[in-house]
């Protein structure tokens, strides 16, 4: 089971106590408290890889075993994660959860590392119509730990967290926020428990960290740090949900972090040692291809489905016989992609691609171009190269030319966003107008895709009315396409003007 958390927490002083928390003004109303006794046992590696990334594991009876993600959808006062819970005995994190913290351990062992007993209270809210807010508890929280003396003296804290559900509006915030300011709750301190508990060891920066710019120009290290740190976050903060595969984003993400991360190291190649960036971007080509059969699979999947309401309804159910088929090669797919995910290969792929975010291996630089005129040389040669491609195109290209065009256009838009730190709104202003044309690109393959997928479905049934079903959704698709092709020529205008390539 998976939730969505958002808390507000307050560093609270030892002895506090909840004020009353009904404020018909704001529309909140407070039940009675409640008290309870928790003890949650926390698990980790040795060097904290999960805390430090904003994550934790834990096991608390009744629930469970627990395992929260970061989201970057978050604020400055709400902590937001992902709550997953999984069954299983307290003896050792099962495989459901260990997969969840996989691309953070990178297959290092866990232990306990602390057990926090809490003392909470619990209060309810709710609004006039009863409905749900979520609630505020108040925490007296004892740290042990597995290897303490029992002689030495505790480590305790106190805090309040103001969890809201969903339907709490900024209105019900803000008045549960100010009762609790009213009475001098503490700071509003967004610190996991577990990082409190931990300490200093628990607040050093996680393994993969994205470089943030000042005023001045970056230069061309800090740019390709800052490349390459970003793709990674975003393999390993897309991970877990590739994993769970409730939602396709999560496959989608990963992908596009192992494509835009190989786009980087070819972006870069000219300052980057050759024989590095060529073997882990070859290790990098085998995860996009990993990725890639499970994330195709989701957009034939949703292409069709959306189509088969186009359909006569006497052929919709044979129809969806042909998406039952695709459902099938699908699963086979996340089969494959979860066996790959558990290996070795990806272990060391991942600890390799987490060493190139810290420390990339540049080539000593013999030149003395200034690094803004040098990354202007870098964004430009992928650019170039789209032009020269669509210069190349006769009158009515090919299916293949329209898809190797689509390919220049995705080196480019990255390109572009890679040097962004560098040249600002401009840079990012080129880069939407190429995905513009990108989209329309993608959006002609993937037509084109799906209308061959349908020719091979029809081809091997025998049964007539799966074969006609899939006649008319290859019509269909042949139609998505030939509107696409007509459309990508504007697409490319648009994204050729002047103006928007003045900076390159």
């Amino acid at each position: 089971m998976s939730i969505a958390e958002r808390e507000i927490k307050f560093a609270s002083p030892a002895g506090f106590r909840l004020p009353p928390l009904t404020d018909p003004g704001g529309d909140v109303f407070a039940s009675p408290e409640t008290t309870a006794l928790l003890s949650a046992t926390y698990y980790d590696t040795a060097d904290l890889r999960i805390t430090r990334a904003g994550a934790s594991l834990r096991y608390r009876d009744p629930e469970g075993w627990t395992v929260k993600l970061p989201r970057p959808d978050g604020d400055d006062e709400i902590l937001s994660r992902d709550e997953h819970h999984v069954g299983g005995s307290p003896e050792a994190p099962p495989d459901a959860v260990l997969d969840l913290v996989h691309s953070l351990t990178r297959g290092s062992s866990v232990a306990e590392v602390a057990t926090l007993v809490t003392n909470r209270t619990t209060v309810l809210l709710h609004d006039a119509q009863g409905v749900g807010l979520g609630e505020v508890v108040n925490d007296l929280v004892e740290v042990m730990f597995p290897d303490r003396d029992p002689l030495a003296s505790p480590v305790s804290f106190g805090e309040v967290e103001l969890e809201l559900s969903a339907a709490a509006t900024n209105t019900h915030r803000t008045a549960v926020v100010a009762r609790l300011h009213s009475v001098d709750a503490g700071p509003i301190d967004p610190t996991p428990k577990i990082v409190r508990a931990l300490g200093n060891a628990a607040t050093r920066p996680p393994d993969v960290r994205v470089p943030a710019f000042g005023g001045d120009a970056p230069s061309i290290e800090d740019v390709v740090r800052t490349a390459i740190a970003t793709s990674v976050d975003r393999l390993i903060r897309y991970d877990p949900a590739a994993r769970l595969g409730a939602d396709p984003e999560g496959v989608h993400q990963a992908r596009v972090a192992t494509r835009r991360l190989r786009s980087d190291l070819r972006t870069f190649r000219s300052v980057l040692d050759e024989q590095w960036a060529t073997s882990l971007s070859d290790e990098l080509r085998w995860l996009g291809e990993v990725f890639g059969a499970v994330r195709d699979a989701d957009v034939l999947l949703e292409r069709l489905d959306a189509k088969v309401v186009e359909l006569p309804e006497i052929d919709r159910v044979p129809a969806k016989r042909l998406l039952d088929r695709l459902r099938n090669d699908h699963e086979q797919g996340r089969g494959r992609m979860l066996l790959a995910l558990r290996s070795d290969r990806y272990d060391a792929l991942l600890d390799r691609a987490v060493a190139a975010a810290d420390r990339p291996r540049f080539l000593l630089r013999v030149d003395d171009t200034d690094d803004v005129d040098a990354l202007r040389q870098l964004a430009r040669r992928p650019w170039k190269h789209l032009a020269r491609d669509v210069d190349a195109l006769s009158d009515n290209p090919s299916d293949l030319a329209l898809h190797g065009v689509r390919i220049r256009a995705k080196r480019a838009r990255y390109a572009a966003e890679a040097v962004a730190p560098a040249f600002g709104k401009p840079a990012r202003s080129f880069a939407r107008a190429v995905t513009r044309l990108q989209d329309v690109l993608g959006e002609h393959q993937d037509a084109i895709i799906a209308a061959e997928w349908l020719r091979r479905a029809a081809a091997s049934t025998d049964d007539e009315s799966t074969g006609f079903a899939a006649g008319q959704l290859a019509a269909i698709e042949h139609r998505d396409a030939e509107r696409a092709r007509r459309a990508w020529p504007d697409a490319w205008r648009r994204a050729n003007r002047k103006r928007l390539r003045s900076w390159l």
